[in-house]
């Protein structure tokens, strides 16, 4: 019996995962990618509750970022977390873990691509309650004074919720928390 060697096209869809963004991966992707489509997560929900030490703040004063969050109900009564999916190569990993690194880990999830509503398996990276960094809930005022007054390497903290919103608007969808800290920024900033 003759071994033969896997078709190289087999090969490299094999290496090839699916990424799922919902914060500043839907506007910044500084990796390369095969596809970008639209996409949902059913059971999360956005939520700036993940304190950034390394982009959007200092360690002295950490600005605020998203995570994803259990939603709780189920598919048919959730909304959506709708964001963007890519299709990556796996040595993308190295570069998208250390972006992440702030608390975040790689967590399997089923994403659904839009608008076909076909379910792909891949990552996301979702900063958990029990890392160092996490902040947790607190009101939007006082989220959206945390934000106002944050800057770090990568810029000011409102330029991130402002672009977030607006990437968002750009794939078609709202976000309520997202919507309400925005203009209660714009409510600070004038």
């Amino acid at each position: 019996m003759v071994a033969t060697a896997p078709h190289p096209a087999v090969d490299r869809a094999a290496a090839q995962r699916w990424v799922f963004g919902y914060g500043s991966l839907i506007w910044k992707a500084e990796f390369r990618f095969h596809e970008r489509r639209r996409a949902a997560l059913h059971g999360w929900m956005r939520r700036f509750w993940q304190g950034s030490h390394d982009h959007r703040g200092t360690p002295d004063a950490p600005g605020r970022v998203v995570t994803l969050v259990t939603a709780g109900g189920d598919e048919t009564t959730a909304s959506p977390c709708v964001g963007v999916a890519y299709r990556v190569d796996e040595d993308v990993f190295p570069h998208l873990d250390y972006r992440e690194k702030n608390g975040y880990q790689r967590v399997d999830v089923n994403i659904r691509l839009l608008p076909t509503g076909a379910v792909v398996r891949g990552v996301t990276y979702v900063a958990e309650p029990s890392n160092r960094a996490f902040l947790g809930p607190a009101t939007l005022d006082e989220i959206a004074a945390q934000i106002r007054r944050s800057h770090g390497p990568s810029g000011s903290n409102t330029h991130y919720l402002l672009a977030l919103q607006e990437a968002l608007a750009q794939l078609d969808t709202a976000d309520e928390h997202v919507d309400a800290l925005a203009r209660r920024i714009r409510t600070l900033v004038a």
